[in-house]
């Protein structure tokens, strides 16, 4: 006997999440992915179908095969995989599972799918990520891209969220995640109205003790300067 695996057919494509890489083609008219484990050489789009990585004919996913697209339930679990030292550099990404799909107990194997979201990390100075810079590796014909954020994306090349979103196209929304608030003039350009004010008031507090400490300084220079005179 065949074991047969319970058919499931949902009102609307299941939910999964996963992590990769952004990558951005050599002439710079596409932006897709590329996984991060069994996959990663074939970079693939926002829309795509998975092939058998092993170069088999069948079509994924195989039951007697790992090929197929993966990903996990949780979005934690997903998030997760982030905190490993391969993966610090890779983005978040909500997908609809289409086609066919093998369920396991934490996520599915499964034959196409539609990124829907890609939700950055933060770059690797600590601060929000503003943009995506070239990261220094890739696949032939692609260029692994990172998240930086406003001072570390200087000097090298980079593209803007927005930019990646339109040239990946099939409505992929592109947002930013975790990373404490940029320093400098790419900060302001990203905070509202009260983010501002409580800078300014740090700023000024900072000046407040800069200037107490001038003045103290200006102090003992006088007296210093006035025993001499007297001698």
């Amino acid at each position: 006997m065949r074991l047969r695996l319970p058919a499931e057919r949902p009102t609307e494509p299941p939910t999964g999440y996963k992590i990769a890489h952004p990558v951005l083609s050599q002439d710079g008219t596409r932006a897709g992915f590329t996984g991060v484990s069994l996959g990663g050489a074939l970079p693939y789009g926002v829309v795509a179908e998975a092939a058998c990585v092993y170069g088999l004919r069948h079509r994924a996913p195989h039951r007697r095969c790992d090929c197929g697209f993966h990903c996990v339930h949780d979005r934690q679990a997903a998030e997760a995989l982030l905190c490993t030292a391969e993966h610090r550099a890779a983005v978040l990404l909500e997908v609809s599972v289409l086609g066919v799909y093998i369920r396991f107990e934490r996520g599915f194997r499964y034959a196409r799918q539609r990124v829907r979201v890609m939700t950055l990390g933060a770059c690797a100075c600590g601060a929000g990520a503003a943009a995506l810079g070239e990261a220094g590796w890739g696949r032939p014909g692609w260029r692994a891209l990172v998240p930086c954020c406003g001072e570390c994306q200087r000097g090298r090349p980079s593209l803007s969220p927005a930019g990646f979103a339109r040239l990946a196209g099939a409505g992929l929304r592109v947002v930013a995640g975790g990373g404490s608030a940029p320093a400098g003039p790419a900060a302001a350009r990203g905070m509202g109205v009260p983010e501002l004010v409580a800078e300014a008031a740090l700023l000024q507090a900072r000046l407040d003790v800069f200037q107490a400490q001038l003045a103290r300084l200006g102090e003992r220079g006088e007296r210093g300067g006035g025993g001499a005179a007297a001698g």
